[in-house]
């Protein structure tokens, strides 16, 4: 009866052990899709079949969510041709399309952001886009919260919270950063022809821009007041007929290009120009990043693909 009884206890033993371990590794397992996650939840294709028309099968499985999780957006923001594109997706999700979102697609959301705002305190770029970006998803933050009777966000309160927290966090060290100038001393913008400087000017597709570049030297100043230049940069956003409707004359009984551009951006949206966007291929619909492989039938397949801006990405899961 003792040895049995020692038998009995090491089986025990072995069994608690045994437990011990299918815990463990349930634990583990949940907290790679849990809030402390910061890896975006990963799929082996890279690409998601988009169904066409209305259907059961596409409310079930064709959601932006599913989209979101499945496109590798992680990689894409460390690409320079993407990164503007995956900012303005962010943006537009941030404002109106948070709530469409599964659990898992926020997590991934805010995973992704957070690794937005580590790139940009490392490279000390895109600073006034990404604050904007956190400006905006804050305030869709403060408002959904708020409603938080009504369900229309996944997950627990205080989970959001601390996200709002992470957020104005995130602003902070926007905030903080101190531009280091480059211990480059070759040739500067300043030392080109002026020209070449206008030249360059002209390749600026947003006006603040121009205003901040003519703030760092009094020779800037006044080729970013160049009314050529402000002329150029509304015929590029804006149509003729969208021009009209805002002139503005100046002192001199000129048109006022530079203020009248200024009043367009309030009044119309921007023309969008990216280096790389997301594709739907027509034959086969499948949307992917260019140069991902998808099966497609096509004998020829990139001649099938046509771009999309963020606006027409979110607009394919809205039925």
């Amino acid at each position: 009866i003792h040895s049995f009884c020692k038998k009995d206890d090491h089986n025990k033993e072995n069994l608690f052990n045994s437990l011990n371990y299918d815990v463990a590794a349930k634990k583990r397992k949940k907290d790679l899709l849990n809030n402390k996650a910061k890896v975006q939840y990963f799929h082996q294709e890279k690409w998601i079949y988009v169904h066409k028309g209305s259907t059961k099968e596409r409310h079930g499985y064709c959601t932006l969510g599913e989209a979101f999780n499945r496109l590798d957006f992680s990689s894409a923001i460390l690409d320079s041709r993407r990164f503007n594109y995956v900012v303005r997706l962010l943006e537009l999700i941030a404002k109106s399309q948070l709530t469409s979102l599964s659990g898992i697609a926020q997590k991934n959301y805010m995973n992704i952001l957070e690794k937005v705002v580590q790139k940009v305190l490392e490279d000390q770029q895109n600073i006034r886009l990404i604050r904007e970006l956190l400006q905006t998803l804050y305030t869709s933050l403060c408002t959904l919260v708020q409603r938080v009777g009504k369900s229309v966000l996944v997950g627990n309160i205080n989970m959001w919270v601390h996200r709002m927290e992470s957020i104005l966090h995130w602003q902070q060290q926007l905030n903080n950063i101190q531009i280091t100038r480059p211990a480059f001393k070759g040739t500067t913008f300043t030392d080109l022809p002026l020209c070449l400087q206008l030249n360059i000017m002209q390749r600026l597709s947003d006006g603040r821009d121009l205003v901040s570049l003519g703030q760092v030297a009094p020779d800037l100043q006044v080729l970013s007041e160049d009314r050529l230049l402000w002329k150029k940069l509304c015929q590029y956003h804006f149509t003729d007929r969208q021009i009209r409707k805002r002139l503005i004359l100046s002192d001199k009984g000129q048109l006022d290009w530079k203020k009248m551009y200024f009043k367009l951006i309030r009044c119309y949206p921007r023309k969008e120009q990216y280096g790389d966007t997301l594709q739907l291929c027509r034959h086969c619909h499948i949307l992917s990043w260019k140069g991902t492989d998808h099966p497609c039938t096509a004998n020829n397949p990139e001649t099938c693909s046509t771009s999309l801006s963020p606006q027409d990405f979110i607009n394919l899961f809205r039925f």
